[in-house]
């Protein structure tokens, strides 16, 4: 035992003396690799480009640079969600080029004036004014709408709400008002 002891204190005795190399040894080596095809030529560069690009790298953001940014998505949604008006207010364009024409009656008397109010003009009491269409008092709009469900009222002199006595009525909404529903194409 103390044969292989004296052995290895001797192999740890050489592995600790300084080891002296040639200064070119370096340079040698380099030129070798370097003179080597590269393995798998340009579409391993390409792939070395990739995974480059799509490492992860932090971004800091300072709060206001954040909010910018949210602002700025924001703006994007809405505005990529508005449609463009038509020249009167009344419909937006791709409604008024994609829509089925529907008619809306109602017969109010008394009526000195009377507007459509919906879903499809955010109820919006200027927007789709009746027309005075019969001596009988009977007041009429056609608008195109989309396929889909809309629930209106009529709005007569600007104060009393009416369901359409013809189409199915609708529970009345969280103000109280009465309404009713249209449903245009299959839904």
């Amino acid at each position: 035992m103390t044969d292989d002891t004296s052995k290895l204190d001797r192999a740890i005795g050489l592995l600790r003396e300084p080891v002296s190399i040639d200064p070119s040894l370096d340079r040698r080596i380099m030129d070798e690799i370097e003179s080597l095809p590269s393995p798998g030529g340009w579409k391993k560069r390409v792939w070395a480009v990739y995974d480059w690009l799509m490492r992860g790298r932090p971004v800091r953001v300072s709060p206001l640079g954040g909010l910018a940014v949210a602002a700025s998505v924001a703006a994007i949604v809405v505005l990529g969600r508005t449609e463009p008006s038509s020249l009167d207010g009344t419909a937006p364009l791709t409604t008024a080029l994609q829509g089925s024409a529907v008619q809306f009656v109602i017969v109010a008397p008394t009526a000195t004036e009377v507007s459509l109010v919906g879903d499809f003009n955010d109820w919006n009491p200027t927007a789709t004014p009746m027309q005075l269409v019969a001596e009988n008092r009977v007041w009429s709009v056609t608008i195109p709408l989309n396929a889909g469900r809309y629930r209106y009222a009529f709005l007569v002199d600007g104060n009393t709400w009416l369901s359409d006595p013809t189409a199915p009525p609708v529970g009345d909404d969280e103000f109280g008002r009465p309404g009713s529903v249209v449903t245009i194409g299959e839904t």
